[in-house]
């Protein structure tokens, strides 16, 4: 295995290319491929089921919304013509006479989207909450009287609204005065900020306490922490690589990892999502050909992942990744925002989830937004690459340290998790998630929608597909008393606009049932119930062949 440090040392050592050009077949006695779903192999290196779901919708759905955005353009390109003569009222920001000779700051057609698209069910995003968005929260009401353009309050608030849209995983989101002793007293002690970088004078002993309880969960050498999720991996990838090395990035990878990759320089390349096949293909080409131009080898290789991917629910495929990244002399990077608490029997993430060695991932990279309820990040791993990140990662040279009540919520939940707190609690939760998960994703699947993604993943993608479909979904929940996220172009790709559920350990069944009621209901009447149970396509991109597991 590749080490760790030599992620932020140096050099990359790749073995003879004939060595690294043979096919992989396994040796291993215990290596077998996953159980199948809808009669296609999921090729895992590992015994655990592997059942993910991508059904295709029938294709007069996809035609539908092609129509559906194709009429809701030619609108918008009328109301544009409407303003332009006067005939509507223009709300959108524009230049001064004075400036008409300068370069523009506002694009007019880059804005058309939202001009005439987004600000039609604007009112389904921003909602302010006006509590602790638990498994339940309370809404403060608004109305609009241009439609959506601004909004004003009425007063009232809703209360009680079933929260399906908050990374609240484990519960922690809370505001039990016994449970959140420990925060309080902190609080009194630190008060509320550092004022200073962990390099400075915003060194706590609590940041300390926090680091090494991280590493200890984790089963690594040592551990860092930052204030900042986002921050952890767009300021910490520019840290690891720069020019000369080579970064492989899943295509539905986050917006931090992509910044991260931006930021440093690095030569980047994308591999289908979750595709094996198209992963080692890209690995095969870098070490065949190297850098362009100059032909000469890459310094460093670098793939990065997620464990649960937040728009599509799916998990990464981790052992054969780790096979792969064996095979070629690779780095893995793994970003467990999604997973780490969610997943594993224990919840220590996917690492756990696959049974495999801690060790196997060179660095680990966590959110404390989620499951911990909340904020920061950490990055793990052999103490080597941690103390690099100390002394070169912007984020810690520059950024204002973790306040010191949040990193005791982060201790009191991981203590939790661990059972150091001396009860069981912790396990309970995550045998709760797994339970809530599993259940609302069967009767989902048995109402007769398209739903994305692993049998075990809290995040849970409901397929919309028509655009205006988004608005009334959310609208109509919401009558209902229960808030949900709804998504869609870009932030997906023109056909998969989606709602996208997160469930808690927090959730009742009694709540679930309440979701799954209106579901039922609104499923039926806006006709979402897409489902023909028709081979998935994505799998067939896992047919790859066997690859060699290293002890």
């Amino acid at each position: 295995m590749a080490n760790p440090s030599a992620v932020c040392n140096g050099h990359l050592h790749h073995q003879k290319q004939n060595n690294l050009l043979k096919s992989g077949t396994s040796k291993k006695n215990g290596i077998t491929k996953g159980i199948k779903k809808n009669g296609v192999s999921n090729g895992s290196l590992s015994k655990k089921a592997f059942i993910e779901h991508f059904e295709q919708a029938p294709m007069y759905v996809a035609v539908l919304t092609f129509v559906g955005f194709g009429v809701g353009t030619i609108f918008g390109y009328l109301r544009d013509f409407m303003r332009a003569w006067g005939l509507e009222k223009r709300n959108v920001a524009t230049e001064r006479e004075q400036q008409k000779d300068f370069v523009p700051l506002y694009q007019d057609f880059e804005n058309f989207y939202t001009r005439n698209l987004y600000m039609r069910i604007r009112d389904n995003w921003n909602r302010p909450i006006c509590s602790v968005p638990g498994p339940q929260f309370d809404l403060m009401e608004r109305v609009t009287d241009d439609y959506n353009w601004t909004f004003r309050f009425t007063g009232r608030t809703i209360k009680n609204v079933i929260n399906m849209g908050s990374y609240n995983y484990l519960g922690f989101a809370e505001t039990d005065a016994d449970a959140l002793k420990t925060v309080a007293k902190e609080l009194q002690k630190y008060g509320t900020g550092i004022c200073s970088t962990r390099q400075e004078m915003g060194n706590l002993d609590k940041h300390v306490e926090l680091e090494k309880l991280v590493a200890r969960f984790l089963g690594v050498e040592d551990a860092m922490v930052f204030g900042m999720g986002f921050a952890t991996n767009s300021m910490n990838i520019p840290a690891l690589v720069g020019k000369g090395c080579l970064i492989l990035s899943d295509e539905l990878n986050h917006t931090s990892l992509v910044l991260g990759a931006r930021l440093s320089g690095a030569t980047i390349r994308i591999f289908k999502h979750n595709n094996i096949q198209s992963l080692e293909s890209l690995l095969r080409d870098a070490i065949i050909y190297g850098q362009p131009r100059s032909r000469r080898a890459w310094r460093k290789i670098i793939i990065l992942v997620e464990g649960i991917y937040s728009m599509e629910g799916s998990i990464v495929r981790l052992p054969e990744i780790v096979s792969l990244k064996r095979k070629y002399k690779a780095y893995l990077y793994l970003d467990e925002a999604h997973s780490i608490g969610a997943v594993g029997a224990t919840g220590r993430g996917v690492v756990e989830y696959f049974g495999m060695n801690p060790d196997d991932v060179d660095v680990l990279m966590g959110t404390f937004t989620k499951s911990f309820g909340a904020a920061g990040g950490y990055i793990a791993g052999k103490k080597d690459l941690v103390d690099f990140l100390r002394t070169h990662s912007h984020s810690a040279v520059y950024a204002t340290s973790m306040c010191p009540p949040v990193a005791e919520q982060i201790i009191r939940a991981m203590k939790c998790l661990m059972g150091l707190d001396g009860t069981t609690q912790g396990l309970q939760r995550v045998q709760k998630l797994g339970k809530n998960t599993r259940y609302f994703r069967r009767r989902l699947h048995e109402m007769g929608f398209i739903i994305y993604g692993n049998d075990d993943s809290p995040v849970v993608p409901l397929l919309l597909f028509m655009p205006g479909k988004i608005g009334a979904f959310a609208r109509r929940m919401l009558e209902k008393n229960i808030g949900v996220v709804v998504v869609g172009f870009p932030a997906t790709p023109i056909t998969e606009s989606r709602a996208r559920f997160c469930v808690s350990a927090a959730h009742t069944r009694e709540m679930l049932d309440t979701v799954l009621n209106a579901l039922d209901e609104l499923g039926d009447f806006l006709q979402l119930k897409y489902s023909r149970y028709s081979k998935s396509a994505h799998p067939e991109l896992y047919e790859e062949t066997r690859f060699e597991l290293e002890d």
